[in-house]
């Protein structure tokens, strides 16, 4: 399972994607497939690292910093943001 699903399923993930203004499918997790490949993975059941969140609005994009901590046993992931940052669109 991508983590971005799991963490849609977490209320405090989509809470922040309503605070502003995202739906699902307009965002993008850097470097998820690394996260999930076999070879970075392996001999790890927990993984906790830095990602960048970017997802996009009416008003542009944003993108946000934080701590993913994803348990691979049991398919558990969870996003604690650190900051974010926007960029406006251009016109």
């Amino acid at each position: 399972m991508k983590i971005k699903e799991l963490l849609l399923t977490r209320q405090n993930f989509a809470e922040l994607l309503k605070q502003f203004s995202m739906d699902a499918e307009d965002i993008r997790i850097t470097d998820e497939d690394v996260i999930l490949s076999d070879s970075y993975a392996q001999h790890k059941n927990i993984v906790k690292e830095s990602i960048c969140i970017e997802g996009k609005n009416k008003d542009g994009i944003v993108n946000f910093f934080g701590t993913l901590h994803y348990n691979l046993m049991d398919q558990l992931a969870v996003f604690e943001m650190q900051g974010f940052e926007r960029v406006a669109r251009l016109v």
